[in-house]
């Protein structure tokens, strides 16, 4: 029987045979590197796809930064106009009528620039804020400089423009300066 036993192997050596044979067939891994490899795989599958999320969210934000700077980055230089053309509005408004036969050529100068300005604050997307009298008090673009009761008129009615107010693209540059009406509802 000896001969018989050494013919035959113990379940131990078949078991180890099995083991062998079925790490041949994972390419020499057992279950638990096999497990490893997918966890690790599945690991940077996972990083890879947060990374190409960052990388979009990169994109879009650098994208919308530009936009912008390309919309409002002069908005100081714009700022620092404004005087100019309330400037030459009142110079404008002050001109009387003996000074218009007078000062024909110097008037129609004046006038000249102050469209070239008006163009070149359309050009860059500076728009005019003109409220006019009557008209209902707005606090996104107006500024209230005082209030006083005319009759009339109702409470947050305008009842005087003192400055227009001007727009770059959506965004305010400098609100509206206006007289409100405060007079109590009847």
């Amino acid at each position: 029987m000896t001969e018989q036993n050494e013919d035959l192997k113990s379940l131990d050596e078949l078991a180890a045979e099995a083991d062998e044979i079925e790490a041949a067939q994972n390419g020499g891994m057992t279950a638990e590197e096999v497990e490893a490899l997918v966890a690790e795989r599945d690991d940077y599958k996972d990083r890879f796809v947060r990374a190409l999320a960052d990388a979009e969210n990169t994109r879009k934000r650098a994208e919308r930064d530009r936009r912008e700077a390309e919309n409002y980055g002069g908005s100081k230089l714009a700022r620092d106009l404004l005087p100019v053309y309330d400037n030459m509005n009142r110079a404008i408004q002050a001109i009387s009528d003996e000074q218009r036969e007078t000062s024909a050529a110097v008037i129609e100068g004046i006038e000249l620039t102050m469209r070239e300005l008006l163009n070149v604050f359309q050009k860059h997307g500076v728009t005019l804020v003109k409220p006019e009298v009557g008209d209902r008090f707005d606090p996104q673009q107006h500024e209230a400089m005082f209030e006083a009761p005319v009759p009339g008129t109702k409470a947050g009615d305008i009842i005087q423009v003192m400055a227009e107010g001007f727009l770059l693209h959506d965004r305010l540059l400098r609100p509206a300066q206006v007289g409100v009406s405060s007079t109590p509802a009847s």
